[in-house]
């Protein structure tokens, strides 16, 4: 059982970690998210393991704790000191790609509707239950999305997308 899941990782570990970047916004979170996801997954995989394809799970679980986590940190926390800067940071490749600022500088919810959507290849519905919001929020959220990436992303190409 443990090296069937080993070798579950190994084979999709790049593309868990590349969804988790489209989710997140950048590749630092998202191998959190993924090894977040991963321990989880890894406690229960003798019954997952025992039906179909366990990725679909696993993405499903990503993008719920990717929600869990940004709804989390909505909330203010107070500190009396100005926290150290970080360390030099790796710089992310995709910094300079349009498409990717322009979704990088969506609301996270609005990315996460994206993602499902086109990344993913979800409906509406499934979005809806995966993101315990109505399918009117989902459309709304798309909307929103797209009309903001038409705006930031026409300008690069001088007419309206």
């Amino acid at each position: 059982m443990d090296e069937d899941f080993a070798e579950f990782v190994r084979a999709a570990l790049p593309g868990l970690l590349r969804y988790g970047h489209l989710l997140t916004g950048n590749p630092h979170d998202a191998a959190d998210l993924v090894q977040i996801v991963l321990e989880k997954i890894g406690a229960r995989w003798g019954a997952l393991r025992s039906g179909e394809s366990p990725l679909p799970y696993v993405k499903r679980a990503m993008a719920n704790t990717n929600i869990s986590r940004w709804r989390g940190r909505r909330r203010e926390n107070l500190v009396a000191d100005i926290p150290e800067p970080p360390p030099f940071m790796q710089p992310d490749r995709l910094e300079n790609e349009p498409l990717w600022q322009a979704l990088a500088a969506l609301p996270p919810r609005q990315r996460t509707v994206l993602v499902l959507r086109y990344y993913e290849g979800l409906s509406e519905a499934e979005i809806a239950d995966a993101m315990r919001i109505s399918r009117g929020t989902v459309k709304s959220q798309a909307s929103k999305a797209l009309a903001s990436l038409r705006g930031r992303l026409g300008s690069l190409v001088g007419a309206e997308l």
